[in-house]
């Protein structure tokens, strides 16, 4: 439900999207009535919460959990990819689950700040949107970007789905978007020495600063982590007895003591605005990396 008229330039944005989609993977719009002052869009109904919801219900996913998860996100990337679609705001909260049981598929929601590709064929965005976590290098420097900033996030919550955790995370904005200028993350923690080299790989594969080295939804649908399943840890690096397919489940107090936070992952809500980024530019450290 819209207020309008104040909400109509958001309306037709989003509209205009939803009226293109037809996926199983991405939300469905089924009707849309108009009074004097409100806009009713009538969406295809998601009863079983989103992924943030899950996640805050069983802490980080065990491999096979998350690939799957991956999968239908992928697909449903992949078919707006094809059609000049790009979301420009993936994360857990806007992936919804059709039902409550655990073979729910994904659907793909809220393309309020998604863009569509220019009838001259121009692949290039310019405006500066996204949530801090989830924002890919190039929207932060404030360059010309492409479908590969969804490609970014979707990096970003395989590292969620894996470890708890958020690759890029601070107290303060401005750190965040200064972590994510410059990609560099660790997966040091106990909680990655239960992952498998095949989902590390995945996950560094798409959290690259370069886009054109990003892989592209079609070309992580194809990667092995994704395609065959998790496979077997390396014999090289230690290991619990629980394998990563079966995954690790901390308790509470364990949860608690390896950084892993549920309201960490809930404060990951907040938008970025172009006076973000002016803000970060006027610091002599950022404006040297994005020179």
């Amino acid at each position: 439900m819209i207020e309008a008229p104040g909400g109509r330039e958001v309306f037709e944005a989003e509209l205009s999207v939803l009226r293109r989609v037809n996926h199983t993977n991405v939300i469905r719009l089924i009707e849309v009535f108009e009074s004097n002052d409100k806009i009713y869009m009538v969406m295809e109904l998601a009863t079983g919460g989103n992924l943030l919801d899950r996640i805050e219900a069983h802490g980080y996913f065990v491999e096979s959990d998350a690939a799957q998860v991956l999968r239908m996100m992928l697909n449903g990337v992949s078919y707006l990819h094809s059609l000049g679609i790009t979301h420009r705001d993936l994360k857990p909260d806007n992936l919804l689950y059709y039902h409550p049981g655990n073979d729910s598929r994904i659907m793909i929601t809220d393309f309020g700040f998604a863009s569509t590709r220019k009838p001259n064929g121009d692949m290039y965005m310019h405006t500066v949107c996204g949530t801090p976590q989830y924002i890919a290098p190039e929207i932060v420097s404030r360059r010309p970007y492409t479908c590969a900033v969804d490609m970014w996030a979707v990096g970003v919550i395989s590292f969620i789905l894996l470890s708890g955790t958020f690759p890029f995370d601070a107290k303060q904005d401005s750190v965040i978007l200064k972590l994510v200028l410059k990609g560099v993350f660790t997966m040091s923690s106990e909680v990655w020495e239960n992952v498998s080299n095949e989902a590390t790989n995945f996950v560094r594969s798409l959290l690259r600063c370069d886009p054109t080295q990003r892989l592209t939804a079609v070309q992580a649908l194809q990667h092995p982590w994704i395609l065959e399943g998790p496979g077997t840890p390396s014999s090289d690096r230690r290991r619990s007895a629980t394998t990563p397919s079966q995954g690790v489940r901390y308790t509470a107090s364990q949860k608690s003591g390896s950084g892993w936070s549920v309201q960490s992952l809930r404060s990951g809500h907040r938008r970025v605005g172009v006076h973000h980024l002016e803000e970060l530019q006027a610091d002599p450290e950022v404006a040297g990396m994005i020179r």
